[in-house]
């Protein structure tokens, strides 16, 4: 389950009232002739149903800002349809009675895969050229092949959490390395003050003073940095401590195991560079 400190609960999406109304008629089992196949028909039964942009613009008119996309889903009896609501953009299901619409989690018995969540990670991709990383802390060697952006708060008891799972990728694959951007949550009453000295100073042995429960010092230097994150991480609709930023773009919001991370980042070895490097 994803662990994450919140902006929106648990990073789920929050729709507007009038669409959670909708989504409270609608949230009933498919009707089952909605799957049926015509005795003697041999035919598959998506190639009796079509639905355009249009007409899922309409379905869900008031829901949505906009219909990006319909096409069939992963599910039988089920269209895939791309939204965007407040500047995020996610999926529905709706099915082919066009009666009914579903907002949960997908989940691919023979993967374990979340459909849903890996289509919501697609659709975000952000603009890494956008993140400048001046400011940013790195973690493991200036000339890893593969940097990820992390978004941490100083006082995020996940982001701690996530920091050693971190430093054991580092460990384990020299050739992964993290730049980590300071975005201090309100929530957190002191981390803004942290945040800074940490970015005056480009200290990481701050960083995990702070996550470790240690005094750190006041910042020595006014740095317009910590406010430019925020901003940043608002228009790139980054909510929650912690984000990581894949190379490609892709969201990952919240806690992961290094081996999680390992199999993300390195899927065909994940500790084939770590093997290389103790030769």
């Amino acid at each position: 389950m994803l662990r994450l400190c919140p902006l929106i609960s648990n990073g789920e999406i929050v729709p507007m009232k009038t669409f959670m109304a909708l989504l409270l008629l609608l949230f009933l089992p498919v009707a089952a002739h909605s799957f049926a196949q015509v005795a003697g028909d041999k035919r598959q039964c998506a190639d009796c149903h079509k639905m355009s942009l249009q007409e899922a613009g309409n379905l869900l008119q008031g829901g949505v800002d906009r219909v990006i996309k319909v096409e069939r889903s992963e599910v039988p009896g089920f269209w895939a349809v791309e939204v965007e609501k407040g500047n995020q953009k996610f999926p529905l299901y709706v099915d082919f009675s066009k009666k009914y619409v579903f907002t949960g989690n997908i989940i691919r018995l023979a993967d374990k895969q979340n459909i849903t969540s890996q289509r919501m990670a697609d659709l975000n991709k952000i603009d890494i050229g956008k993140i400048p990383l001046e400011d940013a802390i790195l973690l493991g060697k200036s000339k890893a092949k593969t940097k990820i952006i992390v978004f941490t708060d100083p006082e995020c008891p996940y982001c701690k959490r996530l920091h050693a799972e971190l430093k054991d990728v580092v460990q384990r694959n020299p050739d992964i390395a993290f730049l980590i951007k300071m975005f201090p949550l309100q929530m957190h009453p002191n981390a803004y003050g942290i945040a800074k000295s940490v970015v005056c100073n480009k200290s990481l042995a701050m960083l995990e003073d702070s996550f470790a429960g240690k005094p750190v010092p006041p910042p020595l230097c006014e740095t317009p940095a910590i406010d430019r994150n925020i901003a940043l991480a608002q228009e790139l609709g980054i909510r929650s401590t912690p984000t990581l930023v894949l190379p490609d773009g892709v969201l990952l919001p919240g806690f992961k195991k290094a081996d999680d991370l390992l199999k993300i980042l390195n899927p065909k070895g994940t500790d084939a560079a770590a093997k290389k490097n103790t030769k």
